[in-house]
């Protein structure tokens, strides 16, 4: 390794980096149709699985209950998606899409897709990616789990 101590060197700063630009261009799309970055993962994660309860959400998007509240609450004033308590265990909230969200659906999915190809990722590269940032996350959560 090079010169570790320099911030060029370093795999998080290269990470935190390109979290930063993407955030940046998910951002000018999702704009347009008045989402957060963090909504449009709620809406993915609904996309797959509509009616999940706001702890299975929660899970799915890396979010506590305590950001996750008032973001659904604004997307449900907004027309993305509705609460609903279930009958069986009135402690648990499910969330559902409304209308909205399945009408613009493909309006974002196609928005997102056409910015990622003009970035010039090839699909190979796109694949081999993912496939090195999930070995990744698997690697750093096996971390956490050892104690120092």
């Amino acid at each position: 390794m090079k010169d570790f101590s320099k911030i060029e060197n370093q795999l998080c700063f290269a990470i935190y980096e390109t979290s930063s630009e993407f955030s940046k261009l998910y951002s000018k799309i999702l704009h347009n149709f008045g989402l957060t970055y963090p909504q449009y993962l709620v809406l993915l994660s609904l996309w797959e699985k509509d009616g999940m309860t706001l702890k299975e959400l929660g899970s799915k998007v890396g979010l506590g209950t305590g950001t996750l509240t008032p973001m659904i609450k604004r997307m449900e004033a907004n027309g993305w998606l509705r609460k609903e308590r279930s009958k069986a265990d009135e402690r648990s909230i499910h969330i559902f899409l409304e209308e909205k969200a399945q009408t613009e659906k493909a309006a974002i999915t196609d928005k997102v897709v056409k910015v990622m190809i003009s970035c010039n990722i090839e699909v190979e590269e796109y694949d081999l990616l993912m496939n090195q940032l999930l070995k990744l996350q698997k690697k750093l959560r096996n971390r956490n789990q050892v104690r120092m």
